[in-house]
């Protein structure tokens, strides 16, 4: 197709009284990344409950591989893999029966289900039933699952959630891989290195609002200052100091500290994504 896998124009939703997400815009290309970065409560669920067909929208429009969301077309849900916090998988089944039984709902005859187990690390547990999986596999089969169908749009709500550093690593992979394949991907996530690692294009979501859309690098540009930190012996001990790459005199210092006997180490430092967001928000990622 050409143009946006994802086009959203001015979507809102309302619980109630409680505005949960007020007039949001945005794209996603087929093969990108979009990260919805914010803290619990900001808008980043409900948002994908309604491109995904679970939540009714309020106001605006959004449309998904060019058709609008509310008009519920299989053929569209067909190509859409979807990965939710929640754990609504078959815990009488084992791990393979589950993808075998999910891509039969696609009509898929000859899945790929044993691959895609040895993605998520889970191959050598496909015959053992679900129930008796920790948090983390559960999590690792719901990431399975939602590729079973090679799907053209993938819904990532909280990926890595409840997983070990090891595992994350490799659910990445996965995601960055799906890309590359051209599935357009918005993944949610409070996780500031998630983020920063994975997107090609991060949203910042606060109190249901996009406050910043951009790459990460040019948010960092933005808002953040360049400087380096410098490390020198300092009699028996260490002493540090930090400039402003940007600032008077910088250059000149900078190449003072380099020439000196004393010098350990020089790192660049820059601006985080959770700081930039404090900035524009007020409040931490975790908030």
């Amino acid at each position: 197709m050409t143009g946006p896998a994802i086009s959203v124009e001015d979507l809102r939703y309302s619980y109630g009284d409680l505005e949960a997400v007020k007039g949001i815009s945005f794209e996603v290309q087929p093969g990108e990344i979009l990260g919805f970065l914010g803290p619990n409560g900001a808008g980043k669920s409900t948002t994908i409950k309604m491109l995904t067909g679970q939540l009714t929208p309020k106001g605006g429009a959004a449309r998904i591989l060019g058709e609008d969301i509310t008009a519920d077309d299989p053929d569209i849900q067909a190509q859409i893999g979807v990965c939710f916090e929640e754990k609504n998988l078959y815990l009488q089944m084992s791990a393979l029966e589950n993808l075998d039984f999910f891509a039969s709902l696609y009509g898929i005859k000859e899945p790929d289900s044993m691959e895609l187990l040895r993605r998520v690390g889970l191959a050598d547990r496909a015959k053992d039933r679900v129930q008796n999986f920790s948090k983390g596999m559960r999590q690792r089969m719901m990431i399975s699952r939602a590729l079973i169908n090679k799907p053209k749009v993938l819904f990532l709500d909280e990926p890595t959630d409840g997983l070990d550093p090891v595992t994350s690593a490799a659910i990445r992979k996965t995601i960055k891989e799906e890309a590359e394949r051209g599935a357009a991907v918005l993944l949610t996530t409070h996780d500031m290195f998630e983020a920063d690692e994975l997107s090609d294009r991060v949203a910042f979501i606060n109190e249901g609002r996009i406050v910043a859309l951009d790459t990460a690098e040019n948010l960092k540009l933005k808002y953040g200052t360049r400087s380096v930190k410098v490390r020198l012996r300092d009699g028996d001990g260490v002493r540090e100091e930090h400039l402003e790459l940007d600032g008077d005199g910088s250059s000149v210092r900078l190449a003072e500290l380099a020439a000196s006997p004393d010098l350990l180490t020089i790192h660049t430092e820059e601006a985080t994504l959770e700081a930039i967001f404090i900035e524009l928000t007020g409040r931490g990622l975790q908030g």
